[in-house]
């Protein structure tokens, strides 16, 4: 993990903490990093929930009610797919604050439209629903996916804390 990680993620817990957020993630490309990072954090049940990784596409239609229509229109690497992904683990989970990833990491599987590097994140809550992000890092397999983390991870800090998204605490 590397150091910005390890600063986000202390920010991410004293956040959560603070304002009674509970976050679950919902990941495809990076196979389950981004809720492994959190957990490496000491005390990181009071504030996480669970961590989804569905990289099949019927994994994220059967956990995470990802539509046929949108897989087949869109395909698992969209703003659709991760929109539904974040909606999903939200509607499934304690969580008041969900992240869901979906990228194409490589070295293959990459297409004009959406070359290696392409990663679609999204951020959703109770209150205002989801947005999306769409990033095209460089590098290798690790490299993408160690990025799409932080920038996971980025986006839950300013969801708390510039009131990006207001999130509603379940009770």
């Amino acid at each position: 993990m590397s150091a910005e990680q390890q600063t986000l993620l202390q920010k991410l817990a004293t956040l959560a903490i603070e304002q009674s957020v509970i976050i679950a993630t919902a990941e495809s490309c990076t196979g389950g990093m981004i809720a492994a990072s959190i957990t490496d954090i000491a005390g990181s049940s009071d504030w996480f929930d669970r961590g989804y990784v569905t990289y099949s596409n019927n994994s994220k239609q059967c956990l995470l009610g990802v539509t046929d229509e949108t897989l087949a229109t869109q395909g698992a690497v969209s703003a659709a797919t991760v929109a539904q992904m974040a909606q999903g683990a939200l509607a499934r989970s304690d969580a008041s604050l969900t992240v869901s990833v979906s990228g194409v990491a490589g070295p293959g599987g990459g297409s004009s439209d959406k070359p290696v590097g392409t990663v679609w994140i999204a951020w959703a809550s109770d209150n205002y629903g989801h947005f999306t992000r769409h990033f095209l890092f460089q590098g290798d397999r690790a490299a993408v996916r160690d990025q799409a983390v932080t920038e996971a991870i980025r986006g839950l800090v300013k969801c708390i804390d510039s009131d990006a998204i207001k999130v509603a605490v379940r009770h």
